[in-house]
C-alpha cells in the first residue's frame, strides 16, 4: 500500500493532508524519515505520525448497485461517479474492483484492500460475471455457438474465452464470461452482428447484486471470504 494511502487508512486526514504531512517531514518509516508519498509500505513495518504510531482500520468490502449515467471513478468528471450517485461518502479511500462504463448498471464491488481486487480482475482467476444482455435484433443459433466458442474481437489476436450463454427471450440473453476486456460484451454481439441496447452485471463469481438501484452495502465475510 502507498504511504499516503496507509496514512489516510490509520488516521482522518484526507489524501492531501496525508501528502502534507509527508511532505513535511512528519512521518517516519522503521524510524527513518519519509517524504515520499508513493512508497510502498506493508503491515509489518512501524510506521509513526508526529512520533505516534500507525495502525491501519480494518479494510472496507462494499455492494453497489449501480445506475446508468454514472461513471466507476472516485471523482465526479462529465459524469458524476458512482460514488457520489448512491451517496457512499468514503471514496477517496476506495476503488471499484471491476469497472462498468457509463450506461451499463448493476453489480460494482469497491474496496480499500488492493490485493482482494487484484485477486477479482488478474486474468488468471478466471472469475465469472454474469450479465443481462438486451439485444437490438432476436439472437440467432449462429451467435449463441459463436459465444460459447469463443470469438475474435475487432483489433484482437485471440479469441475471447468461452461464453455460457442462456436465452431468456429473443431479444434477451444472461451471458456469463471470464474475461474483462475493454467493452467486451457489446464487442461480442457487434462481432456477431447485433447490438447492445442495455447492460446489467447480476454477479460476479458467487457474489450477487440483491439491492435496488442506487443502494449499497458492505460485503459480509462469506462475500469477501471468495476472494481471500
Amino acid at each position: 500500500m502507498r504511504l499516503d494511502k496507509f496514512i489516510c487508512k490509520s488516521t482522518r486526514l484526507d489524501l492531501a493532508q496525508a501528502r502534507l504531512v509527508i511532505s513535511h517531514q512528519q512521518v517516519l518509516v522503521n524510524q527513518k524519515t519519509i517524504t515520499d508519498a508513493a512508497m510502498q509500505v506493508h503491515e509489518n513495518n512501524q510506521i509513526e505520525l508526529l512520533g505516534e504510531r500507525l495502525f491501519a482500520r480494518p479494510s472496507q468490502y462494499f455492494m453497489i448497485h449501480k445506475p446508468a449515467g454514472c461513471i466507476c471513478s472516485n471523482k465526479d468528471e462529465a459524469y458524476p461517479s458512482v460514488f457520489s450517485a448512491v451517496g457512499l461518502n468514503q471514496n477517496e479511500q476506495l476503488h471499484i474492483a471491476g469497472r462498468l462504463d457509463v450506461n451499463t448498471t448493476g453489480l460494482v464491488l469497491a474496496t480499500d484492500d488492493g490485493r482482494w481486487s487484484f485477486s477479482i480482475t488478474r486474468p488468471e482467476q478466471h472469475c465469472p460475471k454474469v450479465y443481462q444482455v438486451t439485444l437490438a435484433k432476436p439472437i440467432t443459433s449462429k451467435a449463441i455457438k459463436q459465444l460459447e466458442k469463443g470469438i475474435v474481437l475487432q483489433g484482437e489476436a485471440k479469441a475471447t474465452l468461452p461464453a455460457v450463454v442462456k436465452a431468456l427471450s429473443s431479444t434477451k440473453v444472461e451471458l456469463s464470461i471470464c474475461e474483462g476486456k475493454f467493452h467486451q460484451v457489446k464487442r461480442m454481439f457487434a462481432a456477431t452482428g447485433n447490438r447492445v441496447k442495455a447492460l446489467h452485471r447480476q454477479q460476479i463469481a458467487d457474489i450477487v447484486l440483491d439491492i435496488a438501484p442506487r443502494q449499497w452495502r458492505a460485503l459480509n465475510q462469506q462475500e469477501i471470504d471468495y476472494f481471500s
